[in-house]
Order: structure tokens, then C-alpha cells, then sequence
């Protein structure tokens, strides 16, 4: 049985007259008799008495017509919803995102977001950069955002903006002079990491690496599992730490932690999404918001290419 039956029946049913039902329906008087004759050769069941050349519905056909209705009337609140969804006048996303672009990059574009879709519900996962791509994969996130490299198939991986890395220490461990730091000075120092899978903590340690040194031979005094931990714990003292500026640039300006001369190269935020999950009119406007602001701050979408990479909004 198809709606289109449904509305036939129903029309047939309210006039108690095929031909004026055909009518208002713009369809042939055969093809709506042909409906009608179908549902009821379908169920063995009789819907109209034909007496002479009226008609009129059975007990059967008055209790089928309640039911008619009611699926008619869902599934025009099924369109609704469709066209709703279409229109982003209604619907949700669920987002992932690593700390540092969780918790300094994304919120005011989720703002500006809301502002100008209110019907669109947001929420928001924080994690590190290897649980991200794993909530992204899962389809327990739409979309997701991370400061570091994801090596996944799964995922289409595309830059969206820039950051820059910093190493910072409080002022009374930090040197007089501002000199580029010499590896011997880098393995001199006391350090706080970020977690294990965190993208900032790659970074630094490749870094490290190509000053020719060993992360594990340095003196970690503290790893901790946000930027924020992080930051305060330089700031009492606990020794230098990678942040992204984003994160220390209040902190740096008000003279509780101090940058050291170490160059780190800058790092991109990247979007990852499904490869094979369909992407919803929603999403394309969060992303095209995302390239609105790359273009105001100077840059527009950045494209690196990887093999096969899907864009967001594709």
C-alpha cells in the first residue's frame, strides 16, 4: 500500500464520490477507482457499498479511514520535518574536537553559528586529537576538529586554519637573555607535557627530534591531560611546556608565564569527517562559516593535499 493510495482513498472517503474525488485529486476517474479496487483486492476487504451510482464507505472502510488519516497526517509531519531540516530551521550537530581547538578556536564560530541558525542544536566532545579521529570514525560525532596528523582512510582530513606554537616557562625560570635556545639548554630544562596522542605533544617532540634530541631523556617532571593543567602548573613553577599561543596569550600578556626564543614550526587545525556518511545542509553551512572566517582573517580555506581527501561541505 503507498501514500498515494492512502490519499486517494481518503479523498474518495470524504466525498463519498469517485469522480468529484478525481477531480480534486487531478487524476483520471479510472486511476482512482483502479486505487481503491487495489487496496481492497490486496486485503480481502470491502471499503465503499456501490449502490446504484452512489457510494458509501463500509464499517470497515469508516474504521480504515481514522488510520488512513492518521498515517497521512504523520507523514506530513514527516515532510515538515524534511523541509525543516533542509531549511535549518530545526536539526542538530554533534561535533569533536582536541582541546586547543575546542577550547580557544571553535566556541566563536559556534556562536556565530547558532546566531544564525537558533534551530540548529550543538554539542560539543573534548578530546585529544587520537580520540577525536576514533568519535569521528565511530559516527559518534558528525564532524570533528584536531591540532595534529591523522593517518586514517576512513576520514577525508582537511585544513581549516593556522596556529602557532610557543614555549613557555614562568619568569623566574626563564633566562635573561632571549637568544634562540641551544639543545643543551632544551635538555636542561625541566618539562610538562601533554598526554600521550596529544597533537601538541607530537609536534614538540618531532621538533625535538630535529635538534637531535631524545624526549625520553629529558626531565619530565609532570604529564597532564589539558592545556589548562598544563598552564598552571608552568605557571607555579613546574618547568617549560608547547601550548599554543591561543592558550597562553593572556597569561603571557599579564606577565605570569614568558615565551623562551624556540622556533616550533606552525601547525594547521584540521576538520575530519566519514568519508562514506552523507553530509547534511547543516554541516555544509557550518563549514562554509569556517571559510568565511579563514577569508576574514586573511587566508581562506588552506588546501593541503592528501590522497583521495574529501572537502567538508562536499
Amino acid at each position: 500500500m503507498t501514500l498515494e493510495q492512502l490519499r486517494i482513498f481518503v479523498a474518495v472517503a470524504e466525498r463519498e464520490h469517485v469522480t468529484r474525488a478525481a477531480a480534486a485529486l487531478n487524476l483520471t476517474q479510472s486511476a482512482v477507482s483502479s486505487a481503491v479496487g487495489a487496496i481492497e483486492a490486496r486485503y480481502g476487504t470491502q471499503l465503499f457499498n456501490r449502490i446504484g451510482r452512489r457510494i458509501e464507505l463500509t464499517k470497515a472502510g469508516r474504521l480504515f479511514l481514522i488510520e488512513a488519516r492518521a498515517v497521512l497526517v504523520r507523514a506530513a509531519a514527516a515532510e515538515t520535518t524534511l523541509t525543516d531540516l533542509a531549511g535549518l530551521k530545526r536539526g542538530a550537530l554533534a561535533i569533536a574536537a582536541s582541546q586547543t581547538v575546542a577550547n580557544y578556536w571553535l566556541p566563536p564560530l559556534m556562536k556565530r553559528y547558532r546566531d544564525a541558525h537558533p534551530g540548529i542544536a550543538l554539542s560539543l566532545q573534548i578530546g585529544n586529537t587520537e580520540s577525536v579521529a576514533a568519535i569521528v570514525h565511530d559516527g559518534a560525532a558528525d564532524f570533528g576538529f584536531v591540532e595534529g596528523d591523522v593517518e586514517n582512510p576512513a576520514l577525508s582530513i582537511t585544513p581549516v586554519a593556522d596556529d602557532e606554537l610557543v614555549l613557555i616557562t614562568s619568569p623566574a625560570l626563564a633566562p635573561r637573555r632571549q637568544q634562540p635556545l641551544k639543545p643543551s639548554e632544551l635538555k636542561n630544562l625541566r618539562w610538562v607535557f601533554r598526554e600521550r596522542g596529544s597533537g601538541t605533544r607530537a609536534i614538540l617532540e618531532a621538533a625535538l627530534a630535529d635538534r637531535g634530541i631524545e624526549p625520553s631523556t629529558l626531565d619530565v617532571t609532570l604529564e597532564l591531560p589539558s592545556n589548562e593543567a598544563v598552564r598552571t602548573a608552568v605557571e607555579h613553577g613546574a618547568g617549560a611546556a608547547v601550548l599554543s599561543r591561543l592558550a597562553v596569550l593572556e597569561a603571557v600578556q599579564s606577565g605570569t608565564l614568558v615565551t623562551l626564543n624556540f622556533d616550533l614550526p606552525k601547525r594547521q587545525f584540521f576538520a575530519l569527517r566519514h568519508r562514506e556518511r552523507w553530509i547534511s545542509q547543516a554541516e555544509r553551512e557550518f563549514f562554509a562559516l569556517i571559510n568565511q572566517a579563514a577569508v576574514m582573517q586573511g587566508g581562506g580555506a588552506i588546501a593541503r593535499k592528501r590522497p583521495a581527501a574529501q572537502k567538508p561541505g562536499e
